[in-house]
């Protein structure tokens, strides 16, 4: 598949898709697509910038969105203006696809939509590539009614991102079988910053664990994936969404090091991954 021009998958270089969990502002966007930039470019990775325009799948009703898509689409323009960048955000309703396509690269369904015909129609027909978040609730290999749903629809550019099952309540736990279950009919991302949430744990938001973010990217990318999907925050205690699972951009250039070495181990023993 593509993501713009940028091959993914099929022995294609390890992607980085990285960024905010949701905008804020414009300035601070542009920031930090820029710090993210730079920390991909040290380490040797093709980078897709994500920020959301929108959470609309948030647990209280007073939690914090986003500036919506008019003027998040705006914020993202500038970003790919200033950067260049190829980019990624959400959709959560079938009238989104359509619009955010004349901005972004790829489309993201969130997992707790993954199942939503009418929106995967909707992302198909926009035109541009489709990252579907697996659900909590779905095992790996049932993913593959997913990509042929999307293809169906006319979309042959497709990405799963894995970010965890449901264990119990308020945890996940991530099977790093099903990253290869999943890669056996498309290529496949790992979540790592949303796999150490704890859902709604945290007084009505989603709580996390963010020490757990390294250990998993560096086992998902051992394991083999295709992409590998972190947020970073320029102040992470006070991030409006997700805030306990992001990790900083000093840990951001720790773990990149850490998982460009193991990604070129594993090219070197096997080039045809």
């Amino acid at each position: 598949m593509r993501i713009g021009n940028l091959p993914v998958g099929d022995g294609a270089p390890l992607v980085l898709i990285c960024g905010l969990n949701v905008i804020e502002n414009e300035q601070d966007t542009i920031e930090v697509a820029r710090t993210i930039q730079q920390l991909a470019e040290k380490h040797g990775f093709p980078l897709v910038f994500k920020a959301s325009f929108d959470k609309a799948n948030r647990s209280r009703h007073d939690s914090f969105r986003g500036p919506g898509i008019d003027e998040g689409l705006r914020t993202l323009a500038a970003v790919k203006r200033e950067t260049g960048l190829p980019l990624l955000t959400d959709v959560h309703d079938p009238s989104q696809p359509k619009i955010a396509a004349q901005v972004v690269d790829i489309i993201q369904i969130p997992a707790f939509l993954m199942r939503q015909t009418d929106l995967i129609a909707a992302c198909a027909a926009s035109g541009v590539a489709v990252n579907v978040k697996k659900g909590q609730f779905v095992a790996p290999h049932d993913m593959r009614h997913a990509v042929d749903k999307l293809k169906h629809y006319g979309c042959e550019d497709v990405l799963l991102t894995d970010r965890g099952t449901c264990f119990g309540y308020n945890n996940l736990v991530t099977d790093m079988a099903g990253l290869v279950q999943m890669r056996a009919f498309a290529p496949v991302c790992f979540d790592a910053t949303h796999a150490v949430q704890y859902p709604g744990a945290n007084g009505g938001s989603s709580g996390g664990d963010r020490r757990f973010v390294a250990p998993l990217a560096r086992a998902a990318v051992a394991t083999g994936i295709d992409a590998l999907f972190i947020e970073t925050h320029p102040d992470i205690e006070h991030a409006p969404c997700d805030g306990p699972s992001q990790i900083s951009f000093e840990d951001l250039d720790r773990l990149l090091a850490e998982v460009r070495a193991i990604d070129s181990a594993l090219r070197n023993l096997a080039p045809a991954r």
